[in-house]
This record gives C-alpha cells, structure tokens and sequence, in this order.
C-alpha cells in the first residue's frame, strides 16, 4: 500500500509540471488481447479494461489527464493520442520517435494536458501494426463552463469510431509488409468494433443529438451517413465550424468530425450507413438509429452514397471552414487570429513516393523511407546521443532522387510560419497528420502546385485541424505556426503506408532550452536503446 501511495505522490508531483492550476483526471488501463467475432470469424483484437474499443477519456480544456498504462500483451506497445496538441510536452506524444514502448508485463502513466483545446479526437496503438487490432477510443474535450458554444447543449453525445477492417490479426498483416508486400483490400467496415447492425444509437423524438465520427481505419476513406436525417457539421478537430448541413460526410483516414443530429422523423428505426470511397469495390456497413419509442425495425436496402467521386468530395471539403465569430478553448473568437496577414518564414514540400527497395515495398516522403533508430529520437536529442539522426536527412522539397532509407528528421526553428505543401502524385487518397499542432487547410487542387497556386488559398476562414486530406494527382497546401517545441511526428495516415517509412520527425527547436517553451524530461520517463542507464531528472 505504501508503494502504491508513493506511486502516485510522484506521478502527481510530475503532473505539477505540466499545470498545477486545472483540475486532474486519473485512469488506470489494461491493455490485453481478446477475441471478437466482428466479421463473423474469431480475432485477437487488443482490449483497454476489457473493451474494443476502448473507453472513452472525457475531459474539459486544459485538464491535466493522467493515464497509467498496463502492458499485459506479449509484445512492446504505446498509445499516442490523435490530435492531442501536447503543448510544451512532445515526451508524451507516444510514438516511438518520442517515447520508448512499455515492454510486455510493464506500466508506464502518461502526464498530459489538454492545454487550450477543445473537440472530437481519438487515441490508438502507435506500435507493430497494432492498430489494425484495436486499442483505439475516443476523446472528448469540452468547453470550460464560462466560455460560450455555439450551439445549444445536446441531449446526448456518441462517440463513433468508423473503420476499414481486416479479418486477418495484425501480426499476419504485419508479416506482409515486413515481406516487402502490399495489403490487400479490407473485408469489411466496423462502426465501434461492430460489423453491420450490431450497433444501436437510441435517441428520443424531437430532441437533438452530437455525434462525434472519426475515422480509425488503416487504408480507406469513408463516407458517414444516416438515413432521412441531416447532419449539422459543428467542430472539425478542436475548430467549431460553419454549420452547414450534409446528408452525408467524407471521413477520411485520422480524421474526426461532429454533427448535430436532430431526431425530427417519423418514430421508428432508420439506418446508420457507412461505406468506402474511392475503392473498386464498396464495402458498406450499417448501424441503427433506434427512436426510444420506435415498435419499426430498420427495413429494404440502406441508402447509398457517392462512390468514387473525387469532385463531389473536393467540394464537401472547401465547404468546410471556420465559425470566425465562435469562442475556440478561449473566450475571443476564433477568427482573431489573423493566419492570413502573417508572412511566410518557409515552405516545404512534401512528396510521396511508393517504390521498391531492395525488392520490397517501400513508401517515402521526398524519396526518403523513414527507419526507426535504436533510440527514441527524443530522447537522443535530449542526451544528445551521436550517430542516432542527422538534422537535414530529408530535403524541404522533392529533388528527383531514387528512393532511400534514412532516420529522417527535418529541423525547424522556433516561432516561425510555415507553409507545407502535401503533394500526391499517385491515384490513391492519402491523408497527412501532424502532431504537436493544429494547421490552416488553406488550399487543395488537382495537378501540380505552383507559387501561383496561391492566389485561390482561403485567407479568411480555413478550418484548422491536424490531420488532411491529399486527392489523388493533387496537392493540399497548409499554414502553420510552428511555436510547440519538441520532436513530433509528420505522418501519413494510410496506416501501412506509415509502417513501411511514408512518414519523417519535424524537429523544432528553441536554443534557449527554457522550461517556459518545453517541460523537463518526465521523471518517470522510460530509457532504452542507447539511452538506457542514464537519469532523468530527480523530483
């Protein structure tokens, strides 16, 4: 009993470093295997307290959220946290360039704050393709009570995590692309872990509803529908948006979105739908909305949706902008921030490449194919550790170069305003996330950017979010203030894209080296590779 309570003294007195002024949140999880019979065949899927998906966190801006982790599975595993800005605070990002994985039969506890955010996001297993196996949920960040909405409060709130699903376990599709092969087409679609109307959402007529979708798939675009209703599109990734109405909604990969739903039909059942973009065949799954007081199940076929229209869904996209006169986690509007009358420091251009090497499967950005050191880079960083990066592995535009492999870290400065231009050369969709920040989807267009690109960007209200959309033969160009240091994460969000090296570390750095503008090392902060034996820091 006394280790425990001096267990918890010291993670608290750790949480006092990222802020001692906001309430705390504490969860314990265990992290384990389980089987589910999602499509109809028994699969090892990983549990969080014995559930897929796991359980939601619930918090209010700038909560400190303290989430001890018990790695009861066979294998090293890290959850990282999608869309999670951690300010001043990278060492909690959990991925491998920042953190060393919790080994089998370990715990490690997260020490985080939900500093400035609000919205919709979600967490995952960032590790060994563990994705494709579960240990996802979701994240709900509230207002703080004074600072106004911009709609009423709904009677419910649903967390909806849609994605592509393979009825393989993850450790044989792990052993395809570490074969040098690409995955096949998924089997089917889970709407929160279930296959086709195995979930219920029950809702009462006539009163209104917040459905918060994100897409936690691994390689497909989907569309999110429900039958004879509207959605009023209300937050985008921690921005509260125009509200629009949509009969359906484009979710693509790493993506959250949240609509109002309002229960105005006739009372009976209706179906939930959601169905692939983009693919030659469409695998669709549905769900149920089930009035509280229907006596009519769901009936006929579900309602159809857009198939492989890109044009359709670059339009959905350029609609979706800011709510300029709306409160964000702070009581001025969102729209007081001026993105748009701050000159650019820099831009860089990200490229992707999916070619072999040395006969297998690879992908890269700007013909580098990112490897994991030996060494959380982070922490490298911090020890300064030679020979585990090189600053500058990968170039800020592509050059034409053959493909390659490298530890690809890209520098930064402190404080400057970037542009990043996300090109896509091929004919697939492909998602962009960033880590660490919230950017401005200023722009996205079929062909080849040019400066003179810049003259149709939106410099007045673009949604800010963490994780975009690349259209096939298209670029999607992005503003950002990079004023978070640390070492975070630039990764595609076409999951074995990720794995095999479509992905590179931005490095941003402030040569003060000041506790104002990055917290100290955790205390409780675990070391390997090279790393291994040397001290943190004493409480």
């Amino acid at each position: 009993m006394k280790g425990l309570v001096l267990y918890w003294f010291i993670v608290v007195l750790s949480a006092a470093a990222v802020n001692g002024d906001n309430p705390y949140r504490f969860f314990t999880w265990n992290v384990t295997y389980g089987v589910t019979y999602s499509l109809g065949v028994p699969q090892q899927v990983i549990l969080i307290n014995g559930k897929f998906p796991g359980p939601d966190i619930e918090c209010v801006t700038n909560d400190n959220i303290i989430v001890n982790v018990y790695n009861s599975l066979t294998e090293p595993f890290l959850i990282s946290w999608n869309g999670i800005q951690q300010r001043r605070n990278s060492w909690q990002d959990g991925v491998y360039g920042t953190n060393c994985p919790i080994p089998p039969g370990k715990n490690y506890t997260y020490v985080m704050q939900m500093k400035d955010q609000i919205g919709s996001f979600f967490y995952f297993p960032s590790l060994a393709f563990h994705k494709a196996a579960g240990g996802f949920g979701g994240i709900r960040i509230l207002s703080r009570p004074l600072i106004p909405v911009p709609f009423p409060d709904p009677a419910g709130d649903f967390t909806v995590l849609i994605g592509d699903w393979f009825k393989q376990n993850h450790t044989a599709l792990r052993r395809i692309l570490d074969g040098g092969q690409r995955l096949g087409s998924p089997d089917g679609v889970l709407i929160n872990g279930h296959g086709s109307s195995g979930a219920t959402f029950t809702v009462e007529q006539g009163k209104t509803y917040r459905f918060r979708i994100s897409n936690v798939g691994l390689t497909t675009s989907l569309n999110f529908r429900i039958e004879g209703h509207g959605m009023k599109l209300v937050e985008v990734e921690g921005t509260h948006t125009i509200q629009n109405t949509y009969t359906s909604l484009d979710v693509h990969l790493g993506q959250s979105y949240s609509v109002l739903v309002t229960a105005d039909q006739p009372a009976k059942d209706y179906y939930i739908v959601v169905s692939t973009r983009f693919t030659d065949k469409v695998l669709t799954s549905t769900a149920v909305l089930h009035y509280s007081n229907s006596a009519t199940p769901v009936s006929g076929p579900p309602p159809g949706g857009p198939t492989t229209q890109i044009d359709w869904s670059l339009n959905q996209a350029r609609s979706i902008r800011t709510n300029l006169t709306a409160s964000g986690p702070r009581p001025n509007p969102q729209g007081s921030y001026h993105y748009g009358q701050i000159n650019l420091t820099r831009t860089i251009q990200l490229s992707s490449m999916a070619a072999l090497l040395n006969r297998k499967q690879r992908y890269a950005v700007n013909s580098v194919s990112f490897v994991p050191a030996d060494t959380p880079l982070k922490l490298a960083d911090h020890f300064h550790i030679s020979g585990v990066f090189t600053l500058g592995s990968i170039p800020d535009a592509p050059n034409g170069a053959p493909l390659r492999s490298d530890t690809s870290v890209m520098a930064s400065d402190y404080r400057v305003f970037v542009e990043i231009v996300f090109e896509n050369r091929e004919n697939v969709v492909q998602s962009w996330h960033l880590d660490g920040y919230s950017f401005f989807v200023v722009g996205m267009d079929g062909g080849s950017w040019t400066p003179a690109s810049r003259k149709g960007y939106n410099l007045q209200d673009a949604v800010a979010r963490s994780t975009t959309q690349v259209y096939p033969s298209s670029w999607t160009a992005v503003y950002v203030m990079l004023d978070n240091v640390g070492m975070w994460n630039v990764r595609s969000e076409n999951w074995y894209r990720q794995y095999l090296g479509q992905q590179f570390y931005l490095r941003v750095y402030s040569p003060l080296e000041n506790v104002r503008d990055e917290n100290p090392i955790p205390s409780n902060a675990l070391l390997c590779g090279r790393a291994a034996g040397r001290s943190t820091r004493s409480l």
